[in-house]
């Protein structure tokens, strides 16, 4: 619960920020999720941690309703602000905890978290949920940051939660899939994007000695890490690598 009350505070006070966010609004695994979707128009689509809402912006085109949901109050209201604008009116924005969801089992035929689940204190209970919501033969798909197992997952997780308080933890592409399988959820696809990062842009909402510490973490990175990382120092610029899992899972037809 603690945790939930740093992640409203970071995005609510950052909100605004999201909507124009580049790795957010435009990320390439944005239209990856829709190739992959193939969304239709009789669907009833699910967007977990909405954020700023450009998942749900971005299906509901082709479906024919989307919830938009979020715990963060701010968040939501930007969503509301932009419906109008980037929606054909079939948008519902609605605060909901990703690891209680307030729906009826079986409600759904697309459930979606993009770039949001490393702020989730229990991501067992939020796929355990997202399963639950869907109905026989719906899918779940997540979009979220990844890590690699071991030390060096470890590793990066601890560089991403000095910058972010809210940070709690990404998860390893096998992990993703353990959750997917316990859930009862058949994973049917699998794959992985990477991203250069520049660094101050990524580390622009902290001072100057809090970036210090950022870019000797990252400048201090070996093995597995340095690897995932791929660190590129200079005096005048420096940037690095994240990548994204995207899973697809399906509720099996009973």
């Amino acid at each position: 619960m603690e945790n939930k009350s740093i992640v409203r505070r970071e995005f609510g006070a950052n909100a605004a920020a999201y909507v124009n966010s580049a790795t957010h609004a435009k990320g390439a695994s944005l239209e990856r999720l829709l190739a992959l979707i193939r969304p239709n128009p009789a669907w009833d689509v699910l967007d977990i941690a909405t954020g700023a809402g450009h998942t749900a912006f971005l299906l509901a085109p082709h479906v024919r309703q989307v919830w938009a949901t979020d715990i963060t109050p701010e968040m939501l209201e930007q969503v509301r602000q932009q419906t109008p604008m980037r929606s054909p009116g079939n948008v519902v924005v609605e605060l909901a905890d990703a690891e209680q969801l307030p729906y009826a089992d079986g409600a759904f035929d697309l459930v979606t978290c993009r770039i949001a689940a490393h702020h989730f204190d229990d991501p067992t209970a939020f796929v355990q949920e997202a399963a639950r919501v869907l109905k026989p033969g719906g899918r779940l798909a997540v979009v979220d940051n990844i890590v690699p197992r071991g030390a060096a997952g470890d590793y990066v997780n601890a560089f991403e939660k000095l910058r972010d308080p809210s940070h709690v933890r990404c998860l390893s592409l096998e992990m993703w899939q353990e959750l997917f399988t316990k859930a009862g959820l058949v994973v049917e696809h699998v794959e992985t994007l990477y991203k250069r990062v520049e660094f101050a842009t990524w580390a622009a909402r902290h001072d100057a000695n809090m970036q210090r510490y950022l870019l000797a973490l990252l400048s201090e990175a070996e093995g597995a890490a340095a690897e995932f990382l791929q660190p590129q120092l200079g005096e005048e610029a420096s940037a690095f690598r994240l990548w994204e899992g995207i899973l697809v899972g399906r509720r099996p037809i009973d």
